[in-house]
C-alpha cells in the first residue's frame, strides 16, 4: 500500500505501487464523455454507436456492485433517498414569469402578508387586492404557472382570464389558517393541490374536540367532494387524517387533460456543461411541464458531455420533437424518442461508460513534457504498468471530490455536519459561504452574510442559482433566526436537502477506509464485514440488508475465505451496523469527535432520515482499452482511455489510482 497527501482533501491510501504519471484532464468538454450504461448493460446511445456490453460476473467476477445507487456527481444517491424533483420549487419562478414579473409578485406576497397583520387596525382588505402575471397563449404554460405559483405560495389563489393569469388571497387558506397553524395549512392545500393518487395528510394531533369539529366541517364544505375526512387516536394524541377520495378529480378536467396525464416519452439526453437539474428546469419550462414531471436514472456530471436516459409525463413523443431546435440552442440534443408505459425509477442503471482524454502526459518529477524514443518507451512502459495494475488490483473506492463541492471554500460535509447538529442558523451561514472571486453569486452570499439582509441578496443573486434563491426567499419570509433557518431548509426539495448530511457521511467513509488501510494492510482481518454467502445483492429495504452482513471470523481470518474486494465499510446511518474491531472503535471516535456520539440520524425538524448503507472497500473497472499517441508537433503524450463503472464508482478516482496524483 502507497501512501502520499493530496490538495483534494481526500486520503490517499493506494491498492498498487506502481509509479504513476502525470497529465491534465478536462481541458476540453470532451475530453469528459460519460454514457450511462442501462439496465440490460447497453450504452443509452448504442444507436449512434455500438456499446461496449457492461461487465457481468461471468466476465469479471469483482464487478459486484451494481447494488449500489450513485453518481459521479454532487446529488448522487448512493444510500438510496429520494432525488425525483419532487415540487416546481427547483425551477425558479423567475424562469417562468421572467424576472420583473416574479419580483413583482413577491413584493405583492410581502403586502398580502403585512395587510393580514394590520386588518384588525383598520388596514385594507388583504381578498380585495390582484396582481396579473400577464398573459399566457400556451395552455401548458398556463399549467405551470398555476401551479408553480400555488406550490410556492399557497395561500394565493390563481385565475384564468383568458389568456391573462392573475392572483389574488385565496379566502379557503385564510379560513383554515385561522383554524390550524400556517405551516399546516400550507401543507394542506400543496397536498390538495398535488392530488396524488391514494395520498392522504393527516393534521397536528388535537384533544379538543370541538375544535376538531370545527376543522372537519370546514373541510367537508369546502373540499367534500375531493376528500374525505376522519379522526384517529385516542385522547391527546387524536388527530385529523384526510385522503383523497378514489376518484376525487376536480370535473373540470376534459378528457383530453386526463389522457395526457398517463402519456408518458422517453429519451436520450445528450448535454455538455450543464448540471442534469438545469436541463430539466429549461425544459420543463419549454414544454410547459413541471421539473417533478420528469424522472432519470442518475444525475451527470456538468463539466462533461452526457448522455443518459430520461422519462417525461405528460409530453407527448411528436411534442418533444417539435421542441428538439430549442434544446439544441441550451447545449442539449435529444434522440431515441418514443412512447414507453412508465416513468424511469432512480437508480434504473447499471453503471457508466467513460471515454476519457488525458493530455500532457509525462513521468512524475520529469522536467520535459516529451523527449527522444527512450523518454517515449519509458513513459509508454509507465502507462502499461499503471493501467494493467489497475485492471488487475482495482482501485479504493472513495467518494470523488464532487461529493463535497469542488471549488468550494466551504464544503458540503461541513453544512451537513451542522444539519445532523440541528445547529440551522450555522448550517444556513455555511451554505452562503461565498467562494474566492467576485463573480455576482459569491457577491450576494457576501452580502447576506454581512448584512443578514436576505431581500437585497436576492436580487443580487443570478437568477440561475435556483438552490441560494430559494433559500434567499425562505429566509426573507420567515427570518433568518433558527425557526427562520429550518424552514429555509424545508424551502428545499428533499433530495437536496438530504445531500449535505450524506456529504459528511461520506467524508466520514472515506477517513475510515484510509484508517482501515493503514492499521490492519490489505489482509482479511477478523470482525470485517463482507455479504453472507449469496446475499451479494441488496433489497431496496435497508433494513433487511443488515441482517446479510457477515462478521469475519478469526478462523475464516487464518484460512484467507475472503478477499479483500469482499471487504464492506458502512456509510453512518441508523440501520447499519459496524465493523467489530478497531475500525468499529475508530467509527465511534470519530462520530464522537464531532458530538455526534449519540445521534440517531434522523432530523425530524427537516423530515430527514439517514439509514446508511455498505458499500465495497473496493472498486474495479471493466472493458479497458486504451492509447498513448503523440497529437500536434509540441503538445506531448496524449492518453485515450475507455472503460465501465459501476453506478457507484468515480472516474476521477480511478485515473488518481492509475496516475497516483489528482488529474
Amino acid at each position: 500500500m502507497k501512501q502520499d497527501g493530496d490538495g483534494a482533501g481526500l486520503p490517499a491510501c493506494f491498492v498498487s505501487n506502481h509509479e504513476g504519471f502525470l497529465g491534465s484532464m478536462k481541458r476540453f468538454i470532451r475530453d469528459f464523455v460519460v454514457t450511462e450504461i442501462d439496465v440490460h448493460g447497453q450504452q443509452v446511445n448504442a444507436a449512434a454507436a455500438p456499446a461496449a456490453p457492461h461487465c457481468s460476473q461471468k466476465s469479471n467476477s469483482r464487478c459486484k456492485q451494481d447494488w449500489q445507487v450513485a453518481e459521479e456527481h454532487p446529488f448522487s444517491a448512493d444510500c438510496r433517498f429520494d432525488l425525483t424533483i419532487s415540487s416546481p420549487d427547483t425551477l425558479d419562478l423567475s424562469m417562468i414569469l421572467g424576472q420583473a414579473v416574479s419580483e413583482q409578485l413577491e413584493q405583492f406576497v410581502v403586502s398580502l402578508r403585512d395587510d393580514v397583520m394590520e386588518e384588525d387596525g383598520g388596514g385594507d382588505n388583504p381578498g380585495n387586492k390582484e396582481l396579473s402575471l400577464g398573459s399566457f397563449t400556451d395552455k401548458y404554460q398556463r399549467a405551470n404557472v398555476h401551479r408553480a405559483v400555488r406550490h410556492c405560495f399557497p395561500f394565493l389563489m390563481t385565475v384564468t382570464i383568458q389568456p391573462e393569469i392573475r392572483v389574488r388571497e385565496d379566502p379557503d387558506y385564510r379560513e383554515l389558517s385561522q383554524l390550524v397553524s400556517e405551516e399546516e395549512a400550507e401543507d394542506f392545500f400543496r397536498f390538495i393541490d398535488a392530488k396524488v393518487q391514494d395520498s392522504s395528510y393527516t393534521f397536528h394531533p388535537d384533544d379538543n374536540k370541538e375544535h376538531r369539529t370545527a376543522v372537519h366541517h370546514f373541510l367537508n364544505r369546502r373540499f367534500g367532494k375531493l376528500v374525505e375526512t376522519k379522526s384517529f387516536g385516542e385522547h391527546e394524541r387524536t388527530a385529523i387524517s384526510v385522503r383523497l377520495r378514489e376518484r376525487g378529480r376536480p370535473k373540470k378536467r376534459s378528457a383530453d387533460e386526463r389522457k395526457e396525464e398517463d402519456v408518458y416519452t422517453a429519451f436520450t439526453l445528450c448535454k455538455e456543461n450543464l448540471e442534469t437539474l438545469e436541463a430539466i428546469s429549461y425544459m420543463a419550462a419549454t414544454l410547459g411541464v413541471l421539473p417533478s414531471d420528469f424522472t432519470y436514472a442518475g444525475t451527470k456530471d456538468k463539466r462533461a458531455v452526457t448522455y443518459q436516459s430520461m422519462v417525461v409525463k405528460k409530453v407527448s413523443p411528436q411534442r418533444l420533437m417539435e421542441k428538439r431546435a430549442e434544446f439544441e440552442k441550451r447545449g442539449m440534443r435529444l434522440s431515441q424518442i418514443r412512447s414507453v408505459a412508465e416513468p424511469l425509477k432512480l437508480g434504473r442503471l447499471q453503471g457508466n461508460h467513460f471515454d476519457l482524454v488525458v493530455r500532457n502526459v509525462r513521468p512524475h518529477g520529469a522536467e520535459e513534457a516529451h523527449g527522444g524514443a527512450e523518454k517515449q518507451r519509458h513513459l509508454a512502459a509507465l502507462v502499461e504498468e499503471a493501467l494493467e495494475n489497475v485492471k488487475a488490483r482495482g482501485f479504493v473506492n472513495y467518494y470523488g471530490p464532487q461529493r463535497f463541492g469542488t471549488g468550494q471554500g466551504v464544503q458540503s460535509d461541513q453544512v451537513g455536519l451542522a444539519l445532523l447538529q440541528e445547529d440551522m442558523v450555522t448550517a444556513v451561514r455555511l451554505f452562503f459561504s461565498p467562494e474566492d472571486g467576485d463573480d455576482p453569486q459569491s457577491q450576494a452570499k457576501r452580502h447576506f452574510l454581512q448584512t443578514d439582509n436576505a431581500k437585497e441578496s436576492l436580487a443580487l443573486m443570478p437568477v440561475s442559482k435556483a438552490r441560494e434563491r430559494l433559500m434567499l426567499r425562505a429566509l426573507n419570509r420567515y427570518g433568518t433566526g433558527p425557526e427562520g433557518c429550518a424552514k429555509a431548509w424545508l424551502s428545499l426539495p428533499h433530495g437536496m436537502r438530504v445531500f449535505y448530511p450524506h456529504a459528511y457521511c461520506s467524508r466520514v467513509w472515506n477517513e475510515a477506509v484510509a484508517h482501515r488501510l493503514a492499521t490492519l494492510g490489505h489482509k482479511v482481518r477478523q470482525g470485517d464485514l463482507v455479504w453472507r454467502q449469496g446475499a451479494e445483492k441488496v433489497d431496496d429495504n435497508e433494513e433487511s440488508s443488515a441482517a446479510k452482513i457477515h462478521v469475519v471470523t478469526e478462523q475464516e481470518e487464518q484460512q484467507g475465505v475472503y478477499s479483500l474486494a469482499q471487504v464492506l465499510l458502512p456509510m453512518p446511518g441508523n440501520t447499519v451496523k459496524y465493523p467489530e474491531n478497531g475500525v468499529g472503535a475508530w467509527y465511534r471516535e470519530r462520530l464522537a469527535r464531532d458530538g455526534l456520539e449519540s445521534c440517531r440520524f434522523r432530523v425530524g425538524s427537516l423530515k430527514m432520515n439517514l439509514p446508511g448503507c455498505y458499500r465495497p472497500l473496493l472498486a474495479n473497472l471493466c472493458n479497458l482499452t486504451y492509447h498513448l499517441h503523440s497529437k500536434e508537433e509540441g503538445a506531448g503524450q496524449v492518453l485515450t482511455l475507455n472503460f465501465d463503472l459501476d453506478s457507484s464508482c468515480y472516474a476521477t478516482i480511478c485515473l488518481r489510482e492509475i496516475m497516483k496524483c489528482d488529474p
